[in-house]
């Protein structure tokens, strides 16, 4: 068997194995679901704890089911949430450094890593990363069931760099922001510090900065992507669509022959 169709293999088990659900994207908060069997993991809870729980039981899942939280940095918009923790005593997991800026949380139930460490729980294997955004230890997260499974989360970051690619590879899945188009941030109304903040190597993904790094992941195996945290007032659902598109065009892809997208 070829790599080419080990890949599809893994591809058809990830489709009956690992289950995505966004519950929330953008700058009014981030949530994101993920089941593997009998296990489920949200991934940053940045919405009210009502309606985190409102939005997992229309996904037919249950807050008790839930057996951790990795957050992947301490802004409001990732962390609103966090009660959602002590009232059915899920463990939460940040980077060791980013803790400094989350209050609130039980202690026997806060765990604490290094960006770059492995943590292993139940059904799923996460490998964090670097991310580069103005916060103290921002990760993502490349999670693995024990079927081969792969999805990757990069949200809030400047840029993308290598180590970050060769953490994210091989996924079957990726979830990663696509916030702004610089041209309209320029003439935006923001002043112009949130302007700099937002296009600096610790700021937000350009659709460009996105379609860029999806054109060195995808291989074209049907791999399902995401494109998530984009800004209401810089960008367009459709500018995004197309940026990515396009890039993967140039590599020979088509959507929904090569790969799926969808636009958060």
């Amino acid at each position: 068997m070829n790599f080419k169709q080990l890949m599809q293999l893994t591809l058809i088990h990830w489709t009956k194995l690992m289950k995505v659900d966004i519950l929330a994207s953008g700058s009014s908060g981030n949530v994101i679901a993920i089941r593997s069997n009998q296990s489920t993991i949200l991934v940053d809870v940045g919405i009210a704890k009502t309606k985190i729980e409102k939005r997992l039981l229309e996904k037919g899942i249950n807050p008790t089911s839930i057996v951790a939280i990795f957050i992947t940095h301490a802004h409001k918009d990732h962390i609103q949430g966090l009660s959602l923790a002590n009232k059915y005593k899920i463990p939460v997991y940040a980077s060791e450094n980013e803790w400094k800026s989350v209050a609130g949380v039980e202690q026997d139930l806060q765990r604490k890593f290094k960006a770059g460490e492995g943590i292993g729980l139940q059904d799923f294997y996460l490998e964090s990363f670097k991310t580069h955004h103005d916060a103290y230890e921002p990760v993502g997260y490349a999670i693995s069931d024990f079927q081969g499974n792969k999805c990757s989360v990069c949200l809030d970051t400047g840029h993308v760099d290598n180590q970050m690619l060769e953490k994210m590879e091989f996924s079957q899945i990726y979830i990663i922001e696509s916030n702004h188009e610089p041209n309209m941030v320029e003439v935006s109304d923001y002043p112009n510090s949130v302007k700099a903040r937002i296009l600096s190597h610790i700021g937000h993904l350009s659709n460009e900065q996105t379609a860029t790094a999806l054109s060195s992941l995808v291989q074209g195996l049907g791999e399902q992507i995401y494109l998530t945290h984009l800004s209401n007032k810089n960008n367009l659902p459709a500018l995004a669509e197309m940026t990515t598109m396009r890039a993967l065009m140039k590599k020979g892809f088509k959507a929904n022959k090569h790969y799926k997208l969808e636009v958060i």
